[in-house]
């Protein structure tokens, strides 16, 4: 009877499925290995199901009655011989949770305890990848949701889970490493601040090499840094740090693989770091990242490049970009613009992507004197065009016959792989949000007050330069600030 409501579970009425549900809880409670663990697979694939117009067939008001004894079967389930580490019954208390959502808060501590003690057992000697990560999976539900009503709940969370966390960085526990990483990611994110210092105590042993080696560390790491970088820049910013975190830049900007976790991490550090630590670096730093394109030149890279640089000009200026540039090489920003930016920004994806790239070049048409020099003038309507264009064509998503085998790189050994926790969320920033809603408004306000400042200087270099179409896209972009037409 359960085999059948498995099959044919999208077939059935909505109400046979309604009165199905608490039969299959006290299934749950079966001594049979088979039964327990038939009945947990048909309560996770009915806690999916979707009704024609896409909203879940069974909803929160529907399981909250049988809520409590769902999760006391599910976990009783995991005390039986031969179900410790039933990966059907663990996906179930994890599609439980992430069914309830907030409702999981009254229960948030006793779950957490049961949930740490199976994980402090099986990480012991981990055997069943499946079961590990619906477990990480369930706890980090856990410590989302209920952290979203009330993020005070953070604390008592680390005191949970720091001793276990701890005791696998120390053993070295290879396969659960990237799951503890994103784990406390997730923490430091939600916490109100200050950080405990029970972070800072785990933040030198992140910097270790070894760790760095494995691949399927890299992004959970990653995206951890960024987390201590924006939540404790007081405590990341000395020299000794930055130096060690420029050092893992350097090491992922090398590799195809990982140069787009480089500029993450970069561009948190720019963002968030006082720029007088990061002063003495500029330089060896644009360096590298014309070396590594010069070299070793991707479509992904390029892309990465683009927003990065668009970000600094954004979030510093553009008149200390083109200095850092030109001090590379003269009149080397020209070419950056004429080659890179110009060239490929079209390529850039993703909304907020490309909003930054906008502000950014924005930042640089109207706020840069260096651009109205005799050096750079000439890239200034070329840079409008790719703008606009930016704004109003689709997204170029072509890629290079050549780069659609990416080299596979010299990774010997056993390599842990990198499983994301789909209940750790998508880290959505958008670091202009709140100061530019709009770009294309903010781009009409900046040249509006550019040519207040010259007038005359550019209509006639818009009339002339411009497309006719791109004209008229600008032309909707003043009206659309309110402004009638620029000086």
């Amino acid at each position: 009877a359960i085999r059948y409501l498995t099959t044919f579970r999208s077939m059935l009425p909505r109400e046979v499925i309604l009165t199905s549900f608490p039969l299959l809880v006290t299934h749950l409670t079966s001594t049979s290995v088979v039964v327990h663990t038939y009945a947990a697979h048909c309560i996770e694939k009915l806690l999916l199901l979707k009704s024609v117009d896409n909203t879940s067939v069974l909803n929160p008001v529907d399981i909250n009655p049988h809520f409590e004894s769902l999760l006391t079967n599910l976990f009783n389930c995991l005390r039986f011989e031969g179900s410790l580490e039933n990966e059907y019954v663990m996906k179930a208390v994890m599609r439980s949770l992430s069914t309830m959502k907030e409702k999981v808060t009254p229960y948030s501590e006793t779950l957490l305890k049961e949930l740490t003690a199976k994980l402090a057992l099986v990480s012991q000697n981990p055997s069943k990848p499946h079961f590990n990560h619906y477990l990480f999976e369930s706890i980090c539900c856990i410590v989302r949701y209920s952290c979203k009503i009330n993020p005070q709940m953070a604390t008592k969370f680390e005191e949970a889970l720091f001793p276990l966390v701890e005791s696998i960085l120390v053993r070295d526990v290879s396969e659960f490493l990237p799951y503890v990483f994103q784990l406390l990611s997730l923490l430091l994110e939600i916490r109100p601040l200050p950080i405990s210092p029970a972070y800072m105590s785990i933040y030198p042993h992140l910097l270790t090499p070894v760790l760095w080696e494995q691949n399927g560390n890299i992004p959970a790491l990653v995206r951890l840094l960024q987390a201590f970088i924006e939540r404790a820049p007081g405590d990341i910013a000395v020299a000794e740090k930055i130096m060690n975190l420029l050092g893992i830049f350097q090491k992922l900007i090398a590799s195809k693989s990982h140069d787009h976790e480089g500029f993450y991490l970069l561009s948190s550090l720019v963002e968030h770091v006082s720029p007088d630590l990061l002063l003495p670096h500029y330089k060896d730093i644009f360096t590298l990242l014309f070396q590594r394109l010069q070299s070793s030149k991707t479509t992904k890279y390029v892309k990465g490049l683009i927003i990065f640089l668009c970000l600094f000009a954004g979030k510093r200026s553009g008149s200390l970009l083109i200095q850092i540039i030109d001090n590379i090489q003269t009149k080397l920003f020209g070419m950056v613009l004429e080659k890179v930016i110009i060239a490929d920004v079209q390529k850039v994806v993703g909304q907020t992507e490309r909003k930054i790239c906008a502000i950014g070049i924005t930042k640089i048409l109207t706020e840069t004197p260096d651009m109205l020099s005799d050096v750079y003038i000439t890239f200034w309507i070329p840079l409008l065009q790719a703008l606009i264009s930016l704004f109003e064509l689709p997204e170029d998503v072509s890629t290079p016959d050549d780069e659609h085998f990416v080299e596979v790189e010299d990774t010997p050994g056993y390599q842990t792989a990198y499983s994301q926790l789909v209940m750790l969320g998508i880290k959505e920033y958008d670091p202009f949000g709140s100061v530019v809603p709009n770009a294309k408004t903010h781009l009409a306000h900046s040249l509006h007050k550019l040519t207040s400042q010259h007038p005359g200087k550019f209509p006639g270099m818009i009339t002339t330069g411009l497309t006719g179409e791109a004209a008229v896209f600008l032309q909707r972009y003043l009206e659309l600030a309110n402004i009638s037409s620029l000086m």
